[in-house]
């Protein structure tokens, strides 16, 4: 698997405010969120799930070569087993959740797996913060931002509410194209809204992005 834009965007801005103890990636695929999030915390224990097989084997490796091998551990599970008996409660919970939901699919079934939201409803996702997030978590997800209503409802049925949203557009003069979410259990009335954009020209990139994400590219 390819280390998508996505990925880094939500590793690297996923809020920290809280100093997690304890973090969750939720379909880690390479592992590249919980990688991010070793190098940017302190935290003790990263949890990263991931019900594909070959991607599970991938992360597994990344952790090992990793500076950070001995806080990073990656479990080869659905989230409806992995949420069946739940021992530990996370500070932060990141996913960058499959959320293809036109309806197509590709020739290959392991890319649907991975890619269409039918792998992760949204609602699921939801369920499972609410069961293990802890009373002063933060739970992290990058959306399309045409999803992003639809996300914020579902939260708050569940009594989780925004506490940052950051929308995204690949050039000044595109659509916004992704909405990073922040949601805790408390309500903020004046949460903070704000705007990305990543590129000015091809490979041009602006210089908010490149602070956001410049520890974590060999070259930026």
């Amino acid at each position: 698997m390819k280390i998508g834009t996505d990925g880094v965007l939500l590793g690297a801005w996923a809020p920290i405010i809280n100093n997690p103890c304890g973090i969750l990636d939720i379909g880690t695929g390479t592992g590249i969120i919980a990688l991010i999030l070793a190098q940017r915390t302190n935290a003790d224990q990263i949890d990263a799930l991931e019900i594909d097989e070959d991607a599970f084997e991938q992360a597994t490796d990344n952790f090992e070569n990793s500076p950070w091998s001995d806080r990073l551990f990656c479990f080869h599970a659905g989230l409806d087993e992995f949420i069946e008996e739940p021992e530990d409660e996370y500070d932060l919970i990141v996913s960058n959740p499959p959320f293809y939901s036109e309806d197509y699919k590709t020739e290959n079934e392991q890319r649907d797996l991975a890619r269409f939201q039918d792998a992760m409803p949204f609602e699921d996702l939801i369920e499972a913060a609410d069961l293990l997030l802890s009373e002063n978590g933060i739970f992290s997800v990058i959306v399309p931002f045409k999803e992003e209503g639809t996300f914020l409802a579902l939260a708050k049925e569940y009594e989780l509410y925004p506490l940052k949203i950051t929308r995204v557009k690949g050039a000044p003069t595109a659509e916004i194209k992704r909405s990073l979410l922040a949601i805790s259990r408390k309500e903020v009335l004046d949460f903070a809204i704000d705007e990305l954009i990543i590129e000015v020209a091809r490979h041009v990139y602006t210089p908010e992005y490149i602070s956001l994400t410049k520890d974590f590219y060999l070259k930026m």
